[in-house]
């Protein structure tokens, strides 16, 4: 199932990838890479080279090949993981943006213990809903918490 989502809107607009839920994660080519921290593609190249040889993240599982509609050659698709792992190594103004916004989110999650997205969750309201039912089934039998969700 693939599904447009967005990972991160910077003040000039949104960027959007497109989402691989069945393997729970994003894949984006080294052009939209490019275009997502507004580096030169040389710059984004080296990051991608560093990251699989310092081990940082694994090569086989986050690079795939994909061919495209009318077009001899295939392109090389990098995970979510490897988006990220960019975004912190790349010195640009839409960078530092991007790792203060995910820095405050990994905070908040840390913190918390959890994360909302309030824009996809009034999407996905439903969802939402099931997800409560099922953190309600994980509390322990003696502690149950009410927990009132009113559809608006």
């Amino acid at each position: 199932m693939k599904k447009e989502i967005i990972i991160y809107q910077g003040n000039n607009g949104e960027i959007s990838l497109k989402g691989d839920f069945s393997k729970e994660t994003i894949w984006a080519s080294q052009a939209q890479i490019v275009d997502l921290y507004g580096v030169d593609q040389s710059v984004v190249s080296r990051h991608i080279k560093n990251i699989f040889k310092d081990g940082e993240i694994e090569k086989k599982s986050n690079m795939q090949k994909m061919h495209i509609a009318n077009s001899d050659k295939s392109v090389v698709f990098y995970s979510l993981d490897v988006i990220l792992a960019v975004g912190y190594r790349t010195n640009s103004k839409v960078a530092i943006d991007f790792r203060k916004w995910a820095t405050k989110t990994l905070r908040e999650h840390i913190v918390k213990g959890y994360t909302l997205n309030k824009k996809r969750l009034t999407k996905n309201y439903d969802e939402f809903l099931q997800a409560v039912e099922t953190v309600k089934k994980l509390l322990p039998a003696g502690g149950q918490v009410a927990i009132k969700t009113k559809k608006e």
